[in-house]
């Protein structure tokens, strides 16, 4: 199955058989439940077919919206293409695509709309994932207000963000969160991130980002291990460690926190999912999330 799928009802099926060849898709012929089959399988989703169909047979299967499918009607007319879920994740891109057979795209995404870029759209230009995706309903505000500034750092460098400025770096799948003792050397943070890797059996090159606590921002060993990869680094407040729901007790409470390294990884992570709860190489712990 290819992650494009066409879904229309028995009598759109000459319609949809004409988007999925544009598409290079494949066609289903809806049948009730046919969108839990579907649904965790498919990047993206064309249903022809009347929207309230669509809504309610989605509804249960709705989880996040930067891992849901994209999902666009099409009306039973041939006439427009909405996205209805996942706008700035695919579904206005497929839209526009759609175009080419002659449908209007019907784009309600208040930046796309009003002529406007957006986080997410800035994002996938660069080939970039968001660390902190929170940020982006802040951001795209201030896209819409024309307050949002862009910043490029070449780097190396360390950039403490607040809570409403999104943060674009290449892309990767893992997120490390690292804690360490007091003087640790970049040899020995180094070598510890080597293992944990190893261990996980994860490609320097599929990380995305490292992630600590600001209480490290001045361990120098730290700082330049990880640069010497090269990789980024981030620190994070106590707040948004405090935020997240560990799995493992730690004695870092005794600085006011519930962790280090799983809190900083579940943070910045595209799933909030531990690959590798926290595991202690010599002065270094370390812990991995996708």
């Amino acid at each position: 199955m290819t992650d494009t799928v066409v879904i229309a009802l028995p009598r759109f099926i000459r319609d949809a058989n004409r988007i999925a060849e544009f598409l290079g898709a494949d066609v289903l012929e809806y049948r009730a439940g046919c969108f839990a089959g579907i649904f965790p399988r498919a990047r993206r989703i064309v249903a022809l077919m009347s929207m309230g169909i669509v809504i309610r047979g989605i509804a249960p299967h709705l989880t996040d919206k930067w891992t849901d499918p994209a999902v666009v009607v099409v009306t039973p007319d041939f006439r427009y293409a909405i996205p209805l879920i996942g706008g700035h994740h695919g579904a206005n891109e497929l839209a526009g695509e759609l175009a080419g057979l002659g449908l209007v795209p019907v784009i309600s995404t208040a930046t796309e709309a009003t002529g406007r870029d957006s986080v997410e759209a800035i994002a996938g230009r660069s080939d970039c994932g968001i660390v902190n995706r929170d940020s982006t309903r802040a951001v795209n505000a201030g896209i819409l207000d024309g307050t949002t500034k862009i910043y490029a750092i070449p780097g190396p460098g360390i950039v403490i963000a607040g809570p409403d400025v999104s943060i674009l770096l290449h892309r990767g799948e893992y997120a490390v969160g690292i804690g360490c003792r007091r003087g640790v050397t970049a040899g020995e943070v180094a070598a510890a991130v080597r293992a944990a890797l190893a261990h996980a059996k994860i490609a320097p090159e599929e990380v995305m980002i490292f992630a600590t606590t600001t209480k490290k921002c001045n361990e120098t060993g730290l700082c330049d291990a990880i640069t010497a990869i090269p990789a980024n680094l981030i620190f994070l407040d106590d707040d948004t460690i405090n935020a997240q729901t560990p799995p493992t007790p730690s004695r870092a409470k005794k600085i006011g926190l519930v962790g280090v390294a799983e809190p900083c990884a579940l943070a910045v992570s595209k799933h909030r999912e531990l690959v590798m709860r926290k595991k202690v190489f010599g002065k270094v712990t370390i812990a991995i999330a996708r």
